[in-house]
């Protein structure tokens, strides 16, 4: 391994030996090997300088930096240190046992590959020998088996939805880097810097699951009316029910499904008169 005295190491990253001395009391620099008075660095520094030198680039402050690595350095996810990752609840990671797995999938379809394709579409994680998953995938397996809906159906529609949920979480990521990131880079020298960035994705993460529930909520129930003309389950367009005739403004909206579409013109009329109208 490569031995660079504190000068070698200053020549190789382009930074005086000060900052380098300066970054290991700050924390985001991890000491050097010594040999009696001798201090030696090796390619492990370069790297983590390397690495001090882009986050600083990207708007990072010494504080935050020194945090990001000290949680890397203990195995904690990039997610988990901005406070949207590994958390206890339904997102923590729990052992699956081999009774979950009979619960999970009726004792015929209990197959290696079903198993292997989970852990390649990332719902399942082998970890020292034992596959784990999410709690609330565990929760959610449960209640399709109750429903005898086959593995291989359950499987097919998470690669759709991890599709769906990826495409909707890279768009929620541009706007926080398009929108919200460069205040946070022009403001680097704050020491509350890693708090903020923290405090604003969970704020985009907790926008996004209401607004991708909501939305999913919307869809199951449009889907489910569909279904339901598709199959002769509703009433004809001349069905009423008896209440219908009573003259009662609830009655009227009840059967009022009409979702009516307003000119521009008749937009801004409602948005002038304001809620006192």
């Amino acid at each position: 391994m490569e031995r660079l005295t504190v000068d070698e190491l200053a020549v190789r990253v382009g930074l005086p030996g000060s900052t380098i001395r300066m970054y290991q009391t700050k924390g985001v620099l991890h000491p050097p090997n010594r040999q009696g008075r001798q201090a030696f660095y090796d390619a492990s520094h370069i790297e983590r300088l390397t690495l001090v030198q882009r986050l600083q680039s990207r708007g990072f402050s010494l504080p935050a930096i020194a945090e990001l690595v000290k949680a890397r350095e203990q195995g904690a996810s990039v997610a988990a240190v901005l406070g949207v990752g590994d958390t206890e609840g339904p997102d923590d990671w729990v052992r699956v046992r081999v009774r979950d797995i009979r619960r999970l999938v009726p004792m015929g379809d209990v197959r290696p590959k079903v198993l292997r394709r989970a852990i390649q579409l990332g719902l399942v994680r082998w970890r020292r020998g034992w596959p784990h998953t999410r709690r609330w995938a565990l929760e959610a397996g449960y209640r399709l088996a109750g429903m005898n809906v086959p593995a291989e159906d359950v499987l097919d529609s998470f690669a759709k939805l991890r599709a769906g949920t990826d495409a909707i979480a890279a768009d929620f990521v541009e706007v926080f880097e398009r929108r919200l990131w460069p205040q946070l880079a022009a403001e680097s020298a704050r020491e509350d810097q890693l708090d903020r960035i923290r405090a604003l994705l969970v704020e985009l993460t907790y926008t996004a699951e209401t607004a991708v529930v909501g939305t999913l909520r919307e869809s199951i129930r449009e889907a489910a009316e569909e279904f339901a003309r598709r199959h002769g389950l509703l009433p004809g367009d001349d069905f009423r029910p008896v209440w219908a005739a009573e003259p009662l403004p609830i009655a009227e909206r009840l059967i009022d499904r009409e979702n009516e579409i307003p000119d521009e013109p008749a937009i801004r009329r409602f948005l002038d008169q304001g809620d006192d109208a």
